[in-house]
């Protein structure tokens, strides 16, 4: 299964300077919840990739995941241990990702052992004590970690979307913003992923495709369906959209989202119309991008130089291209914004989280 970057964008030393590592972290006693799903794999990777130490990290599952073995980067294996027998005592941040129920259970059980939990589920996000956190965006916000010892990662799909709007917020405030999600099925997991690839092999062999894990079928197909419909009409992927978005940068800032789920395995693609308060050009956007953190800007249309999916894939940028004048309002832009959702729309994120907590909260 494709799960890489076919075309590595070459980064230039300034843009690799975005994501450099803070060392401090190597000296914190990690775990990953939910080590063996998709999010918890890509964890793992990244910490290797950062450079903090095998031994310093441990792997943490479900019953049925206990004592199988799991590979940290090029630095050796981890072993992994079930959650329910997991002791906390002596971690200092957990990274967790085993779904919402289970981070209901057990989040809490760990924050209050003094280890600070860092989750990727939608269930401590719209919590008033828990700080919803988008590094290049609010890090001071994950100051408030203190209340409850829990720090919540954002939708996916609102993370780019996020870092590709606060510094065009920072010239002008955001007024309004319609955005249409184009989501991979790496965002519903693995089964959703195994789902496509089985769709797509019994169509080309003339057999039924289909569908237990997605609502349709999402070979050669979108779904405008991400979530359950909530009563006006709306999914849950959608109200997600706005609340997070109002928490984070705006409770004034209005938000107009569809969601659709697309047949790609990583990578999720959002287009979105932004109306300001006040005017700003397509040239400044472009200029405030570039010197944006953790974007990199392919805006080129004479060239057809923009990004898709699957050449963000495997990356940990967010890559904005299509920057033009929105001239249906008196003062909108159009941005096209991509990313490997479950890199920076989740395990990096977290872990850019963490490394701000051990640099400036940890001793």
């Amino acid at each position: 299964m494709f799960t890489g970057s076919l075309c590595k964008m070459t980064l230039t030393d300034k843009e690799k300077r975005v994501f450099k590592p803070m060392k401090k972290l190597n000296k914190q006693k990690i775990a990953v919840v939910g080590a063996t799903g998709n999010v918890g794999r890509a964890m793992l990777s990244i910490l290797s990739e950062r450079g903090v130490p095998l031994e310093n990290v441990q792997a943490v599952a479900s019953e049925r995941s206990g004592g199988r073995e799991i590979s940290y980067g090029e630095a050796g294996v981890l072993k992994v241990s079930p959650l329910s027998a997991f002791d906390f005592q002596g971690v200092s941040i957990a990274l967790f990702s085993p779904g919402g129920k289970v981070s209901a259970v057990f989040a809490p059980k760990a924050a209050a052992l003094g280890c600070i939990v860092i989750d990727n589920t939608s269930h401590f996000r719209n919590d008033p004590d828990i700080p919803l956190v988008v590094p290049e965006v609010n890090p001071q916000a994950i100051a408030d970690y203190k209340k409850r010892g829990i720090i919540a990662n954002p939708n996916c799909s609102l993370i780019q979307l996020l870092v590709a709007l606060k510094p065009l917020h920072d010239i002008a405030p955001v007024k309004r913003v319609v955005v249409s999600t184009y989501q991979s099925v790496s965002g519903a997991g693995k089964d959703a992923m195994d789902e496509l690839l089985n769709q797509t092999r019994a169509l080309y062999m003339n057999s039924p495709a289909k569908s237990h894990h997605l609502p349709r079928t999402i070979a050669f197909n979108v779904i405008p369906q991400i979530g359950e419909f909530q009563e006006d009409g709306g999914t849950d992927e959608e109200w997600k959209m706005r609340v997070e978005l109002q928490k984070i940068l705006s409770a004034d800032i209005q938000v107009s989202a569809t969601c659709v789920r697309v047949p790609v395995f990583i990578g999720h693609a959002v287009a979105a119309t932004v109306e300001f308060k006040s005017p700003i050009s397509v040239l400044q956007a472009r200029k405030a991008l570039k010197a944006a953190p953790g974007v990199i800007v392919t805006d080129n249309t004479e060239e057809s130089d923009y990004t898709t999916p699957i050449e963000c894939a495997g990356e940990d940028p967010v890559y904005v291209s299509r920057i033009r004048q929105d001239t249906s309002v008196a003062h909108g832009l159009n941005l096209w914004i991509v990313a490997d959702n479950v890199r920076k729309g989740a395990a990096l994120n977290a872990v850019q989280i963490a490394e701000i907590l051990a640099k400036d909260y940890l001793s």
